[in-house]
């Protein structure tokens, strides 16, 4: 019945919030990408998942949640001065929360579980591609679920809002923004460790940005090409910029790379996706 009444929320909420942001055109949450997108609406699955997360995982779900949401109102805002965007801060002070909430039922097992917002942000920069990916991976712990005799509960609850949410997001008419993808990603991690422990989360946490980088493929390739000049992308280069890349990725470069450069010329390295690795918007 949780996972139905789930379902159905997610089903009210996800056009009622479109809508109502649709108002406010003029604040972040709202975006002229496709002549005018709602970029908040993962406020809907964000909720069921709330709500219907067993504890004590729903409180740093939850939790996250609320700080990807401030990420969201932010925008690019910089913190006065200084060289950071108050979406990493938030968004670093989200995996430091999920990680130090879960611990004592998880141990270091949690950080992982928070770390999962990385590949699914990356994922949520297309149409469908991280429902899709979420979808898929929901599915699979669900397999695993069923070969361990673990409940199956919590992937099913994921699948049952992402699919509930989807519709939209498939036809663009929607962007379920870092709310979204943040609370998804959480309670997929929360999934895998559910699923079958420490090493079932460490296999899926590795598995992730291939199916990630799989589903964006030919656009995420695209991406590569023209933004970064990176040539002809090997699938190393797709999986290292959905481990790797977007705004926290480039903030862990610009602290240990500063301000250097390297090119990475051996077959083996340009195999694995070192050229993506090493890449630094910040080399002058």
């Amino acid at each position: 019945m949780n996972l139905v009444v789930a379902g159905a929320i997610t089903l009210i909420l996800t056009p009622l919030t479109a809508r109502i942001i649709s108002i406010f055109r003029e604040s972040n949450l709202y975006t002229d990408v496709r002549g005018g997108t709602p970029r908040g609406a993962g406020l809907a699955p964000f909720t069921a998942l709330t709500l219907f997360t067993p504890a004590p995982f729903n409180i740093p779900l939850a939790i996250m949640g609320v700080l990807a949401f401030i990420d969201d109102l932010s925008g690019r805002r910089r913190i006065g001065s200084l060289p950071l965007e108050w979406g990493q801060v938030s968004r670093g002070a989200g995996i430091i929360a999920v990680t130090a909430l879960t611990y004592p039922v998880m141990g270091p097992s949690g950080f992982l579980v928070a770390m999962m917002v990385q590949p699914l942000n990356i994922a949520d920069m297309q149409p469908g591609a991280a429902c899709t990916s979420t979808m898929i991976l929901s599915l699979l712990a669900i397999m695993v679920s069923i070969i361990t005799g673990s409940d199956p509960y919590m992937p099913l609850l994921v699948l049952t809002v992402c699919a509930a949410y989807s519709p939209m997001d498939y036809a663009g008419r929607i962007m379920m923004g870092e709310v979204g993808n943040h609370s998804l990603a959480v309670a997929l991690g929360i999934s895998f460790y559910l699923a079958g422990g420490p090493l079932t989360l460490l296999s899926f946490f590795i598995i992730s940005p291939l199916v990630i980088a799989a589903v964006r493929g030919e656009k995420l390739s695209s991406f590569l090409e023209e933004k970064l000049g990176i040539e002809n992308p090997t699938p190393g280069d797709l999986y290292m910029d959905v481990l790797t890349g977007g705004g926290l990725g480039d903030l862990a470069r610009k602290i240990i790379l500063r301000n250097r450069s390297f090119s990475v010329d051996n077959r083996f390295l340009i195999a694995l996706g070192f050229r993506r690795l090493l890449y630094n918007p910040f080399a002058g």
